[in-house]
């Protein structure tokens, strides 16, 4: 039985160690494999015509983001002012920005922080700007045994994950810790 204790308690030891590196690394992956194209795709909704299309973003960039807004100004963007075009323009930027940062991790402790406050903002304009609030099956409720709504249940996956990345950092293989490696 001693052995056996033993043994746990090295292996338990080994993967202690290795924790620090390897969860960063883990939660990297994660966010890419099942986040970053969801993002990326979003984002691609909002972008304009050209090479600089996320300078003028599209009339669904503004409804997205500013739905109450917009059905104010009977879906007319000309009568929203410069804040709303810097709000839309930046979160369209960021929707390509921070996940791919976090998924090369750079800068990965700040994008992970930015992140959480886009999913933040991005659940609040669900639940208020959208109406999610009034179905109860998107905003779902935490300990009822039902783990799929869209609110509570998957997006506090997503800033727990993102939570990881900013207490231990982007981990193994990434671009921060090429950056930040001692030169001997």
């Amino acid at each position: 039985m001693n052995t056996l204790i033993s043994r746990y308690k090295a292996v338990s030891e080994t993967l202690s160690a290795s924790a620090a590196d390897m969860l960063p690394l883990l939660a990297r992956f994660t966010f890419a494999a099942v986040l970053l194209l969801y993002f990326w795709a979003s984002g691609a909704t909002k972008l304009g015509d050209g090479l600089f299309g996320f300078l003028s973003p599209t009339t669904g960039a503004y409804a997205q983001i500013f739905p109450k807004a917009m059905e104010a100004v009977v879906y007319d963007v000309s009568q929203l002012g410069w804040f709303h075009w810097a709000v839309v323009v930046g979160g369209t930027v960021a929707e390509f920005a921070l996940p791919l940062l976090i998924t090369i991790g750079l800068l990965t402790r700040l994008s992970a922080l930015a992140m959480i406050g886009f999913v933040v903002v991005q659940s609040l304009t669900d639940l208020f700007g959208h109406g999610g609030a009034q179905h109860p099956e998107t905003l779902g409720a935490w300990f009822d045994r039902m783990p799929d709504s869209a609110i509570l249940d998957q997006r506090t996956f997503w800033v727990f994950l993102l939570t990881t990345l900013v207490m231990l950092g982007g981990g193994w293989l990434s671009v921060d810790r090429w950056l930040t490696r001692s030169k001997v």
